[in-house]
C-alpha cells in the first residue's frame, strides 16, 4: 500500500485511461470494405444507431459543390462512406438503394476522361469512384438544365452517368417513391 502512496498520480491514470478504452482500441483501423479505396470507415460494433441489416434503406444524394475530400468529389465520397457503413452493419447490399443526382458545381465532375481534360487538361478524379459506385448499383444522374447551362454536351458525360431533365425532376420524383434526402 506504500508503493502506490509514492507513485505520482499521472502515472496511475494512463493505465486506467488504457484500460477503460481497450475495448476502442482493439483492430480499430480505417477500411473501405466494399468501394475500395473511398469512403473510410471504422467499425464500432457496440455503437447505437447501427444500421438494421433488415431494413430497406432507399437514400437520395443532392450534390452541387464540387468541394474535394481526399482528391475526389466530397459528395460522392460520402456516398462511398455510406456504401461502406452499411456493409460492414451487414445490411444485404441489393436492401441499399442510393440515387445521386449532380448539378451545380458538380456537374462538371460527371464528364467523360476526354471532355475532362479537354477543360481542364488533368485527368478527372473522380471517375474511379464513379465507375466503382455505379458497378454497386448506385443510380448517377447529372441535370440537363445545369450541363445547358454549362454547354456541356451529353456526349461528353462519363456513360456510368445518366442525364436528367434536371436535378429537381431527380430529387422530386425519388422523394414521391419513398427516398430518403441525405443532407
Amino acid at each position: 500500500m506504500n508503493l502506490l502512496r509514492n507513485l505520482p498520480l499521472h502515472s496511475l491514470f494512463i493505465p486506467l485511461v488504457l484500460f477503460f478504452s481497450s475495448p476502442y482500441l482493439i483492430a480499430q483501423e480505417w477500411q473501405t470494405p466494399l468501394i475500395e479505396g473511398y469512403g473510410e470507415v471504422i467499425n464500432f460494433h457496440e455503437a447505437a444507431q447501427q444500421p438494421d441489416p433488415e431494413q430497406e434503406y432507399k437514400l437520395l444524394f443532392d450534390v452541387t459543390s464540387n468541394a474535394q475530400k481526399q482528391g475526389v468529389n466530397k459528395r460522392l465520397w460520402v456516398v462511398a462512406r455510406m456504401m461502406n457503413l452499411m456493409h460492414i452493419a451487414q445490411v444485404p447490399q441489393e436492401q441499399v438503394k442510393i440515387v445521386v443526382a449532380l448539378h451545380g458545381k458538380a456537374t462538371f465532375d460527371a464528364l467523360s476522361q476526354e471532355a475532362y481534360i479537354k477543360k481542364y487538361n488533368k485527368p478527372n478524379p473522380n471517375l474511379d469512384l464513379i465507375e466503382k459506385l455505379a458497378a454497386k448499383g448506385v443510380s448517377l444522374y447529372v441535370c440537363s438544365q445545369a450541363m445547358a447551362a454549362r454547354s456541356i454536351k451529353t456526349e461528353a458525360l462519363h456513360p456510368a452517368v445518366t442525364p436528367a431533365l434536371s436535378a429537381l425532376s431527380v430529387l422530386t420524383n425519388y422523394q414521391i417513391k419513398g427516398y430518403n434526402l441525405i443532407p
